[in-house]
């Protein structure tokens, strides 16, 4: 079973209350990892990576605009408003900078968070996320704009939305909006990305929603692509930008691969130098 949290509320942000949880103590000195879950999920769904960190450093997950106990707002939902919402919760738990995962509509949410809030955003890894529409395969693009109620009618999504939500009639109101806000959605610029300050790490599936071509301009827009250390055969420092495939995983099949994800992701967080193979110089 997993570890329950250490801290639960709602945090006022952006004119929503915002469910949270905190896994570790938030006083300790480490940098917290603020993980925003994909469309119609919950803080529940991303359990296997946030016990996995939690075991090395804080880690705060929220269930965001129109999911979960946070429930339904007025507004439509746009990626400012979730990048907005949770810089809102950062705030008000008292946590100046966190490290960012996002996964699926929570990585775009988090390229945002740190295009709109830079003062807040320390680290971001990306997870099968685009950081402009354009990153879906165009069958994707297709079938988001075919989502509707019955789509998911008895679906585990649906249940969980249903049980836990203050709003628990307002699953078809959900569809419709994320629907909405993919199809209005422009993403974030090339300039804007291109302008963040903190390091990034993209991971990806080999068969993935989001084309490998868009995961690699991202890491480049970031940083990535050392032809220096390509030439010389080793790396001296820390990359700006890292960029991961993974074997045999689709945008679903992300969420099964919890502890690969961990083992990949932990070294970046930590500002580790790559190893050197011993034996070549």
């Amino acid at each position: 079973m997993p570890s329950p949290p250490t801290q639960t509320g709602y945090a006022d942000a952006n004119g929503l209350r915002v469910y949270y949880e905190v896994h570790g103590d938030l006083t300790g000195g480490a940098t917290p990892l603020l993980v925003l879950h994909g469309s119609f999920m919950v803080v529940e769904a991303m359990a296997p990576l946030v016990e996995r960190f939690a075991a090395t450093r804080p880690v705060i997950v929220i269930d965001q605009r129109g999911h979960g106990r946070t429930g339904d707002a007025p507004e439509p939902i746009t990626y400012e408003r979730l990048a907005d919402d949770a810089a809102g919760v950062l705030d008000a738990l008292d946590v100046p900078t966190a490290d960012v995962l996002g996964y699926s509509m929570g990585g775009t949410a988090a390229v945002g968070m740190a295009v709109r809030h830079p003062e807040r955003v320390g680290k971001q890894v990306i997870l099968s996320a685009p950081w402009r529409r354009e990153g879906w395969y165009p069958e994707i693009r297709e079938a988001i704009g075919q989502w509707t109620p019955e789509l998911f009618a008895g679906s585990p999504l649906q249940a969980a939305h249903e049980r836990l939500s203050p709003t628990p009639d307002a699953f078809p109101t959900l569809v419709e909006r994320l629907r909405d806000m993919e199809e209005r959605t422009d993403g974030w610029s090339e300039d804007e990305v291109r302008a963040i300050v903190g390091r990034t790490m993209i991971l990806v599936g080999d068969a993935d929603g989001v084309t490998l071509e868009h995961a690699v301009e991202l890491f480049k827009l970031r940083g990535g692509g050392d032809a220096e250390a390509a030439a010389r055969g080793f790396i001296t420092g820390v990359p700006r930008a890292q960029l991961a495939i993974l074997p045999a995983t689709s945008h679903v099949g992300m969420m099964a691969r919890a502890q690969l994800i961990v083992d990949l992701v932990t070294p970046f967080l930590e500002d580790a130098v790559p190893p050197t193979a011993e034996g070549f110089f």
